[in-house]
């Protein structure tokens, strides 16, 4: 994380590094999640979005399966690394200025294991809704 000063004040910005953000639209839940951090965010904040219902064919190159984002957010940091899940909230939220106090809450010890149970309970019984309600 590199931190710069802003011109003419005390205060600093984070510059984040890029990230690409795959996330599945035919999700209401999830793309309003994702709608709401796209709406935060400015268009230099290094966040790439991908979304996966409207374009399958960008998860080849990273050996993942359509349904592997449909249950679960994925992110690619700069340094190409894989995250999943809490891990990927906490990623994408560092990148949106008024999520980073969410994204440094996620990674404390113990709240991230309380967060992964928390998230892979509900993505999963997500996942199973989307799926009754034939969202793809």
């Amino acid at each position: 994380m590199t931190v710069f000063p802003t011109s003419g004040t005390n205060e600093a910005r984070h510059i984040a590094s890029k990230a690409t953000v795959y996330y599945n639209s035919a999700c209401p839940v999830c793309n309003a999640g994702i709608c709401a951090m796209q709406e935060r965010t400015a268009s230099d904040t290094g966040i790439e979005w991908i979304d996966v219902h409207r374009n399958p064919e960008a998860l080849d190159a990273l050996g993942l399966r359509l349904e592997d984002v449909r249950e679960r957010l994925h992110v690619v940091d700069a340094e190409g690394r894989m995250r999943v899940g809490a891990d990927a909230v906490a990623e994408a939220l560092q990148r949106v200025p008024q999520g980073r106090i969410f994204s440094v809450l996620l990674r404390l010890w113990g709240v991230r294991s309380l967060a992964h149970l928390a998230y892979n309970a509900f993505a999963r019984q997500l996942y199973r809704w989307n799926r009754s309600k034939n969202h793809w």
